[in-house]
């Protein structure tokens, strides 16, 4: 018959208040990292919040020293105002205009950026290198520095107010950014498994479309949704090249509702902010589960 050692029973002894501690500190540490999330999640939140908030409430009351964190006298009219007011700048047109230069720019910088990672990523080639760090500068140069030559180029091929001018310029900017990501998620993923498509019996086209790129096709989504993000919001550009009324976008249009008298309607302000966010939030969602669904269905393929 085997007995337990004395020392073998003052080990454990002594084992178990350690464990105790040591799950008491796990605990501590997951509560205190739910307490930090919240704090994040909510201070994220709230600025959202209160614009949708105050764009219920009558302007009269956004500007009385009173806060209401609830719209207690709710009202649908600052939208009303927004989009069909007379005076005020159109909005639809404004509103087909976003989305025209937006969904150009995305495809258009997408499909470029994508041959070039491969050609990057998958090729040997001289200046390749050269052609990384010209990316990366390019990147680096602000857009006030390129405004006044930008307006020139634009004006001497005719396309000033047009969204044909506006969407070469967001592919010129945007371009760069979708080609230094996409050249990270390429990279990613092993040349090997090509090598091992072909060995199969695939062409090397056939190989890429079926074995790599379904591991692609999630980075082409995340870097499409950072694209839709910079081109949905730029001021800069759409304000000097395209700002009349007919040929303006969303944040060139924002800027009518500031009154240089100082007479601002703060609660038709924040609708409009809140019709010019609702795109982005509708086209994220969407993205969102063709992103984890196209990465799932990579894996399995792979």
């Amino acid at each position: 018959m085997i007995t337990a050692t004395p020392t073998a029973g003052r080990r454990e002894t002594a084992g178990a208040p350690r464990r105790r501690r040591l799950g008491a500190k796990r605990r501590i540490g997951s509560v205190l990292a739910g307490i930090a999330a919240i704090v994040v999640f909510a201070a994220s939140v709230f600025p959202v919040y209160w614009m949708v908030n105050t764009s219920f409430q009558p302007n009269g009351q956004v500007r009385g020293s009173e806060l209401h964190f609830w719209p207690d006298n709710g009202t649908v009219d600052n939208y009303v105002n927004v989009i069909f007011h007379s005076a005020r700048a159109p909005f639809l047109p404004a509103l087909g205009n976003s989305l025209m230069v937006t969904l150009l720019t995305v495809v258009v910088s997408l499909v470029f950026a994508f041959f070039a990672a491969l050609a990057v990523t998958r090729f040997r080639f001289r200046s390749r290198a050269a052609f990384v760090v010209t990316i990366l500068i390019v990147q680096m140069v602000p857009a006030e520095a390129l405004i006044i030559s930008i307006f020139r180029v634009i004006d001497g091929w005719q396309l000033l107010n047009t969204v044909l001018g506006l969407s070469a310029v967001y592919i010129a900017t945007v371009l760069p950014f979708t080609i230094w990501t996409l050249r990270g998620f390429v990279n990613g993923v092993p040349v090997e498994l090509e090598e091992a498509a072909m060995i199969d019996g695939l062409s090397r086209a056939g190989a890429f479309w079926r074995i790599t790129f379904p591991l692609l096709a999630p980075g082409l989504v995340a870097t499409g949704i950072f694209g839709f993000i910079q081109a949905w919001n730029e001021f800069m550009y759409a304000l000097v090249l395209n700002p009349r009324p007919e040929a303006m976008t969303l944040p060139v249009w924002l800027r009518t509702f500031l009154d240089p008298n100082g007479g601002i309607n703060w609660a038709e302000l924040m609708a409009g902010s809140t019709l010019v966010a609702i795109p982005v939030v509708i086209f994220f969602l969407i993205v969102q589960t063709r992103m984890t669904s196209g990465l799932v269905a990579g894996a399995v393929k792979g």
